[in-house]
Parts: structure tokens; sequence; C-alpha cells
């Protein structure tokens, strides 16, 4: 069974490089950018991290999305929509790392679970 740790935080940007740059010289995170993906993630040097997005439709300011360790992503889909929630994005592969979906709870916030496929985050 996974820790149900948080493991990813999604920050929306209007201007990434920007937001990259500004959290960089204010927390010293470690910023990388993955062109295969258009993505800039951010490492603060515990190992834990996330990613800047440009602000859009489904990722709007002030939305702050947090990724939660998951051991069965389609279980836990189905619990939120069980206990009154609602799935915005049934899982799906991110290639190469991992598979992700997103839901809204009862309240209407906004949250994922992920599973990587490195095993060694697995436990």
């Amino acid at each position: 069974m996974s820790k149900r740790n948080v493991v990813h935080v999604e920050i929306p940007a209007a201007n990434v490089k920007g937001a990259a740059s500004f959290y960089e010289a204010l927390f010293g995170w470690k910023i990388q950018h993955a062109p295969e993906f258009n993505y800039t993630m951010w490492e603060d040097g515990s190992g834990f991290g996330g990613g800047f997005n440009e602000v859009s439709e489904t990722s709007p300011v002030g939305q702050v999305l947090v990724y939660i360790d998951s051991d069965d992503i389609e279980a836990d889909l189905k619990k939120v929509e069980s206990l009154g929630g609602s799935v915005i994005q049934p899982k799906m592969e991110i290639p190469g790392t991992g598979w992700f979906g997103i839901f809204k709870d009862p309240t209407g916030n906004v949250l994922a679970v992920y599973t990587s496929m490195d095993p060694k985050f697995n436990k």
C-alpha cells in the first residue's frame, strides 16, 4: 500500500519561465525544463517537487494541483464518485513516467492521484 503522500504539485503560471525564475530565486529550487512535454519541473532539494504549467481553462490561476500517491488509480477514482466527488480526468499515461487521474471533491477542490512507472517509488 502506498503511503498516500503528496508526490507532485503543479503551479499554474501565466509566464512559466518567469515563474520558474521567481521560485528558483525565492526558495533555491532546482529548475529543469522537459522539452518532450513542454513542461518545466521544480525540485526542492529533498526529492520533492512539481511543475509549472501554463495558465489555461483546465489549469486556472489559483488552482494549484496536488498529486497524491496511488496504488490503484481506477479504484481511487471509483471511490471518489461513491463519496460524492467527480472524475475530471480518467486514468491517463504520462509516457515513460507514470499514470494519473484528476478528480473534484464534493466541495469543488481539484486534486489528482498518481502512480509512478519507477518501482522504487511504488513502495
